[in-house]
Formats: C-alpha cells, sequence, structure tokens
C-alpha cells in the first residue's frame, strides 16, 4: 500500500492500516533508537514513545516527503527527549578518558559486519554516541545539533571527533585482538 494511501486510512480509523503503518516502520525505527539509547530496554521505551507521537501526530504529516523520514524525525527527536530529560550526553566523557589514535587509517574493512559496528557505536559513551547519529547517519548540522541538544556548536563538533577518535581506537583493538573482524 502506498505510504499517502495508508496515513488516510489509518487517520480514518482503521485498524488494519495502522498495523501496516506500524509494522512496515518498526523494525528500521527501533534500530534507530537503539542507536541513540544506551541499552534496549531504554531503546524499546523510546520507539513505543516515539510510536505514541507518531499515530498522534499523523494528521500533521504534509506529505511533502516521505513519510519514512518524518517518523525517523519524531523518533530522533524522541530519543533526544529523553536524553535531555536524563541528562546524560552532557560532559560525560573527559578528552583524557580516550587515547586519542588520529593517525589511524581512516577505511574501516570490508570484512567489518554490521553487527560489530553497531555494539560499538553502542558501547560509546552517550555523548559522543548522540552527536555522532545526528551527524554522520542522520545528516543534521552541528549548528542544528547544537540546537537540539543545548550546546555550544564547537562542543558537537568535539563530541563528533572524539567519537570517531574512540570508534578507530575500538575497530584498531578488535583488529589486533583478532586478527581481523
Amino acid at each position: 500500500m502506498e505510504d499517502v494511501q495508508l496515513v488516510k486510512e489509518c487517520l480514518s480509523g482503521k485498524a488494519r492500516a495502522q498495523k501496516t503503518l506500524f509494522d512496515k516502520f518498526a523494525p528500521r525505527m527501533m534500530a534507530v533508537c537503539y542507536r541513540y539509547m544506551k541499552d534496549k530496554s531504554e531503546s524499546e521505551d523510546a520507539f513505543q514513545m516515539g510510536m505514541v507521537k507518531v499515530f498522534s501526530k499523523l494528521s500533521e504529516f504534509k506529505f511533502e516527503g516521505p513519510l519514512e523520514g518524518w517518523i525517523r524525525r519524531i523518533m530522533v527527536n524522541t530519543c533526544l527527549d529523553q536524553l535531555r530529560k536524563n541528562q546524560r550526553f552532557i560532559g560525560d566523557v573527559a578528552y583524557d578518558d580516550v587515547a586519542y589514535k588520529m593517525e589511524v587509517q581512516e577505511t574501516i574493512s570490508s570484512e567489518l559486519h554490521a553487527e560489530v559496528l553497531m555494539a560499538l557505536v553502542q558501547a560509546m559513551p552517550t555523548g559522543y554516541r548522540v552527536v555522532f547519529n545526528l551527524f554522520a547517519i542522520e545528516g543534521f548540522s552541528h549548528q542544528e545539533i547544537a540546537e537540539h541538544l543545548g550546546i555550544s556548536e564547537s562542543t558537537s563538533k568535539s563530541q563528533y571527533l572524539r567519537a570517531r577518535a574512540y570508534l578507530r581506537q575500538r575497530i584498531e583493538e578488535k583488529t589486533h585482538e583478532k586478527g581481523s573482524f
């Protein structure tokens, strides 16, 4: 079913259409929440809250862009609201807590499995993880990130650089442990 028709049927109260919308987007949106939140339980909570918002605000969808993008934005904002509420992203790791290895190659072996990379991102300190997801995956600018999180633009940039260094270090460690992924 096309997204426009699906939204219209959901708005008319058709339970089958609502289930179809949920089933269509749930796996991808749960993955979005999992990237931002610290563990599975927090991810599931954010996902549930986000889906409630999706259905309660569905009448506000203007059909100006893809439905998935609109839903993704709600999920990201829900995660950010939860993190802001818990204030866990603010300065949670000092510079000295991460050994920077900026000289490590920027490329990741093609043998690196998505699950391993996801686990490494999930293990990042919250501030790193949130800024990394917003910038590298969602495509927000550092100015937009700063506005969303209530931090300075330079803090966003430094958190992103720290996140990259953190990932490089963990990838290098994993590569040395096992020879390769």
